[in-house]
């Protein structure tokens, strides 16, 4: 690491304000390499007090890793490129890495590439049994759709690959996935390339979520209010205007909080700090608005509390016919189980009578009040009955998940020493997973510590977040039926029937 930071400061890399002076670390007087085992792993933490709104890394345009700058310094990828103008830019940059690390050391970019993580948790890495784990028809249905791709993407990228003669095990499929991983989870937005950059350094801060205050698509709700009247997201950076403020930007479909951008002025991609830190604090960055699943597709992990968690559930035709004012994606349940906005309020109009359905009905639909109590009541008992089916057909239950990520725990315990009748004692799922990978007698009583082959370790890796975020997704469920429940007994013991 050492040398890493050592290279990177001889680039101009830089978490000082005075990069003048010659430094043996680019980092040192507002950030350090540190170990956080439960916030991310390895990550940036601060060295001082840090203000919101501080610059605290600062990494010129010469060491960003893009295929500009690959293409810079090396004709022969200049010349293959030109003759595949048909691939996509994140094509491009995947081949262009490879390439890159084919050289080995003779890599300019040696001292970064040797620092990425050789594996990467995100969906398209998944085998079978970690897609089908997903359980939830959409998930798995991302997952397909995130596998197909990479593998479409690896096939058109093929003939670019062979024209730079690269060894064989850098145009394997598992070789593609790893770079176009890489670049999934790791580059920043660049004005100047859709496929981003990668930017030694800050590719060390781990992500927060942005809070509560940035989700504005509730509508005229800032907070869904069910028994009273009317109370009234990609994978790029955008930069800030200025090192005082974040600033939301408007992109297509989306809002997006971010940290940081290239600054034209300074030649630089700049990032600052998104909140007040105290000395040893994490530094974190925000690379945007996501779901869990978006989050596992694009970047390989979830959040256990995820205020941008959203869990759909099935709804009859008729209901989406009736929700032209919303978005079909607004039509959701909140990890803390509250329905949103428009899924109350489509609904509430989807169970009262056509007949019934005049201007004053409308108004108070599109205000996000209740029409009537016996109204509110049949929108709470509907939503309750329909996240209880959910639930009743998946296989696992709550329960059985909690206890499997214990058995899972046990499993990779690196002195587990398991008699026979603990092993039998495993449910279905988990003796599915050792009958699969031959682990019987890996994890048996022979007295020795565990061993598991990469593979395997990689494997229980992505089973386990599998079933992280199916347990996450069925407890919001759970919840949801709780808060209907809560308001069905506030309306019952508070208004009569109408």
């Amino acid at each position: 690491m050492e040398t890493f930071l050592r290279w990177a400061a001889e680039l101009g890399v830089s978490d000082s304000i005075d990069s003048s002076r010659s430094r043996d670390s680019c980092l040192g007087d507002s950030l350090s390499v540190a170990d956080f085992p439960l916030a991310g792993g390895r990550g940036l933490g601060a060295v001082r007090e840090l203000r919101k709104g501080e610059l605290v890394l600062k990494v010129p345009r010469n060491a960003l890793m893009n295929t500009e700058s690959m293409v810079a310094k090396d004709e022969k990828l200049r010349n293959a490129i030109n003759l595949h103008g048909s691939l996509s830019s994140t094509q491009i940059l995947s081949v262009c890495l490879l390439y890159e690390m084919s050289k080995g050391k003779n890599s300019f970019w040696y001292p970064y590439l040797v620092h990425l993580p050789r594996d990467y948790d995100l969906l398209a890495t998944f085998g079978e049994f970690e897609k089908k784990a997903l359980q939830v028809e959409d998930a798995v249905w991302a997952t397909e759709k995130a596998i197909a791709k990479s593998q479409s993407e690896w096939k058109e990228a093929g003939a670019l690959m062979k024209e730079l003669d690269l060894k064989p095990k850098f145009q394997s499929f598992q070789a593609w996935l790893w770079a176009s991983a890489t670049i999934s989870s790791r580059t920043l937005h660049i004005p100047w390339d859709s496929a981003g950059c990668l930017c030694p350094v800050a590719d060390l801060f781990n992500y927060d979520a942005p809070g509560d205050d940035s989700n504005t698509s509730e509508g005229p709700e800032s907070v869904m209010q069910t028994s009273s009247p009317l109370a009234i997201s990609t994978n790029n950076h955008e930069c800030l205007d200025n090192a005082e403020e974040v600033v939301l930007v408007v992109e297509t479909h989306s809002e997006r909080l971010t940290d940081g951008g290239f600054d034209e002025d300074a030649n630089a991609y700049c990032l600052y700090a998104r909140r007040n830190y105290q000395l040893g604090d994490q530094v974190l960055l925000c690379y945007g608005t996501y779901t869990n699943l978006e989050l596992l597709e694009h970047y390989g992990f979830m959040l256990e509390d995820n205020s941008n968690d959203k869990v759909f559930i099935p709804l009859e035709t008729s209901v989406y016919s009736l929700a032209s004012s919303w978005p079909k994606d607004s039509l959701y349940i909140h990890q803390d189980g509250k329905p949103s906005f428009a899924l109350v309020s489509t609904l509430r109009l989807w169970l009262i009578p056509q007949s019934q359905r005049d201007k004053s009905v409308m108004r108070h639909v599109y205000a996000g009040s209740q029409i009537s109590v016996k109204n509110e009541i049949l929108v709470m008992k509907w939503i309750s009955e329909k996240c209880g089916s959910v639930l009743r057909d998946l296989p696992t239950s709550v329960l059985e998940d909690t206890v499997i990520l214990d058995n899972i725990h046990s499993i990779q315990d690196p002195e587990l020493h398991l008699e026979q009748e603990e092993r039998e004692a495993f449910g279905s799922e988990v003796q599915t997973f050792l009958n699969v990978n031959d682990l019987w007698d890996v994890i048996g009583f022979s007295g020795k510590d565990v061993e598991f082959s990469r593979k395997t370790n990689r494997m229980m890796c992505k089973w386990r977040l599998s079933v992280q975020w199916r347990l996450r997704y069925k407890r919001t469920l759970a919840d949801c039926i709780s808060y209907c429940n809560e308001n069905l007994n506030h309306l019952s013991a508070t208004t009569k029937w109408d």
